[in-house]
């Protein structure tokens, strides 16, 4: 991930360890922040739980964060890049998650002579077929795809490619594709068969939010206080990232518009800099979203809505301000670092018109509701009698092993600031 703030004169440890307090997605303080606030929003028979357990879900909103050293797969829940897909409101995006993967994975084969045969890829991510239409290409004199093809095909990826979303390497056999034609395994010339997903890489949050509603969900039904602790606090750092304007397009930082270090600026300058003396964090109570997978596609829509405001605001103000008042050096955890002068974040905090602080409120109601929805969602458990939750030694190991990560690692996936 890059950072906005260029640190002078520093060790690789020391760099490090400050990256942990500045520039990541909302901030740690501000991803914090928003969990604890969000505690509040609760009706009286869950908060009497949640606030036993303050404390841990304040400071277990930036494990997925730390996580991003640790595997490949966490990088890409915390951002989409939605117009990478076309234009506002993407209507080529399926909203459901196993329709966005099972369109934009590329499956084939290769034959005896060595050609690859390409059965599906929409051409939104770069295939060979119309957009939304099915390719195939069988080496087979007068073949015509059969009218229920696309429902057999649904079922073919939902058996033999989906199970294998966090495997390596997708592993596809040439049997099974045969069978999807209705053929003899020796009537189709197939070598060796392949699948390769074109979606993940622009991102998956609105589809993981989905996964982590319906995890919180059975956690709540099965009274496991510990996964109902972890999951809505690694839940409220996602709805927080989904509120992020940068976090929904191409253009994540800047890097295309010669605005490098905006991702930042707006996410951790700003609130570091206003939050605790002019944001009002009394956002109201939590509410039961009806229909989660909507509603966190309206939130992602949202935050995607302001990007454009984000992006030429900054870009008129630096034109206006003076050079020379627009980055300035502090000094952070002992180490001089160069960072927006607070003069220039504040006029630009001002001409967001409260942007920042708005979406920091609908977070803290967001993930409010989240929490409030899924406990609904599981027939309203009787909370009392659980308490304070106190890690297990599995969980201190764990913790343990993702701050070394964090410090020693690089993240895995596509850098996003």
């Amino acid at each position: 991930m890059k950072k906005a703030v260029v640190v002078l004169f520093l060790s690789v440890g020391a760099f490090l360890f400050l990256s942990l307090t500045y520039g990541e997605n909302w901030g740690f303080w501000a991803h914090r922040r928003i969990n604890r606030m969000a505690v509040f929003t609760l009706p009286p028979e869950m908060i009497a739980f949640y606030k036993k357990n303050i404390e841990y879900l304040t400071e277990h909103a930036v494990d997925p964060d730390k996580r991003r050293y640790a595997t490949r797969h966490e990088a890409v829940r915390h951002y989409i890049d939605a117009d990478h897909w076309g234009v506002y409101p993407f209507p080529e995006l399926p909203r459901d998650w196993n329709d966005a993967l099972m369109k934009f994975t590329e499956v084939g084969m290769i034959t005896a002579s060595g050609d690859t045969v390409r059965l599906l890829r929409d051409t939104v991510a770069g295939g060979n077929a119309d957009r939304g239409e099915i390719f195939v290409a069988l080496p087979m004199e007068g073949y015509r795809v059969a009218a229920n093809y696309w429902k057999a095909y649904r079922g073919f990826f939902v058996r033999n490619i989906l199970p294998q979303y966090y495997e390596e390497e997708w592993v596809v056999d040439c049997d099974s594709l045969a069978a999807l034609f209705g053929l003899e395994p020796d009537a189709l010339d197939c070598q060796s068969a392949f699948a390769v997903d074109h979606l993940s890489e622009f991102g998956i949050l609105p589809y993981h939010l989905q996964a982590m509603q319906y995890r919180l969900t059975e956690a709540f039904r099965q009274k496991d206080e510990g996964r109902i602790l972890r999951l809505s606090a690694e839940m409220g750092h996602y709805i927080g990232d989904a509120h992020v304007p940068l976090h929904t397009t191409e253009n994540y930082n800047g890097q295309l518009t010669n605005q490098v270090g905006i991702h930042a600026f707006w996410e951790s300058r700003l609130p570091e800099l206003f939050a605790d003396e002019t944001y009002d964090y009394f956002v109201g109570k939590a509410e039961y979203i009806s229909k989660p997978r909507e509603y966190f596609w309206d939130v992602v829509l949202a935050s995607h809505a302001l990007v454009d405001s984000v992006l030429l605001i900054e870009r008129q103000l630096s034109q206006e301000f003076p050079a020379d008042k627009q980055f300035c050096y502090e000094e952070r955890l002992g180490t001089t670092i160069r960072t927006q002068c607070q003069e220039y974040a504040a006029a630009y905090n001002e001409r967001l018109s409260g942007m920042v602080e708005a979406r920091l409120q609908r977070s803290i109601r967001a993930i409010g509701s989240s929490w409030y929805t899924a406990w609904v969602d599981a027939g309203q458990p009787d909370l009392l009698n659980l308490g304070e939750h106190r890690p297990t030694v599995v969980e201190v190991k764990e913790n343990e092993e993702l701050e070394n990560q964090v410090r020693q690692g690089e993240k895995k996936g596509r850098p996003h600031e």
